[in-house]
C-alpha cells in the first residue's frame, strides 16, 4: 500500500505549484497554501486520502469505507476514502486528486493545466473526460 500512497503523492506533487507539507504530523499536498489532498499519517494502519469533491462526490461516498470528512469538512464536499477499498485503483484516485486540485487551485493554474493538456494532446494522468467510466 505504501507504493500506492507514494504514487498518489507523486501525482499530486506533479500538478502546477503543488508542494508537500506536514501539518498536524500528516502528509498533505497544497497549492498556494491551500490543501487539496490529505494523505494522513505515513504509518497509518488504515491508509486513506481525503479530497474535495463536486462532480464525483456521490461516487466517492459510494466506495465501501468512505465517509464525509470530519470537523465539518464533509459539509463542504470533502470525502475520506480508504486506499485499499474494492473498486478503487490508482487511476481513479488520481482523478479524484486532480478534481480536488481543480476546485482548490486558482483559476489561472487550472487554465494552465488545461492549456498544457491541449498543447501536448496528453491529458493529466488523473484526467478523464466526462464520458469516461
Amino acid at each position: 500500500m505504501d507504493d500506492v500512497r507514494a504514487q498518489l503523492l507523486e501525482f499530486a506533487l506533479s500538478l502546477p505549484e503543488a508542494f508537500e507539507d506536514h501539518p498536524w504530523g500528516e502528509s498533505v499536498a497544497k497549492v498556494r497554501g491551500k490543501v487539496f489532498v490529505f494523505f494522513g499519517m505515513e504509518a497509518s494502519p488504515r491508509p486513506r486520502m481525503t479530497v474535495k469533491r463536486v462532480e464525483s462526490h456521490g461516487h466517492g461516498l459510494s466506495v465501501e469505507g468512505s465517509e464525509p470528512t470530519g470537523y465539518g469538512l464533509g459539509k463542504s464536499g470533502w470525502v475520506t476514502v480508504p486506499l485499499e477499498a474494492d473498486g478503487v485503483d490508482p487511476g481513479l484516485l488520481c482523478d479524484w486528486i486532480e478534481e480536488s486540485y481543480r476546485i482548490v487551485a486558482p483559476k489561472r493554474l487550472v487554465a494552465g493545466l488545461d492549456a498544457n493538456s491541449r498543447k501536448t494532446g496528453i491529458r493529466s494522468r488523473g484526467s478523464r473526460s466526462r464520458d469516461d467510466p
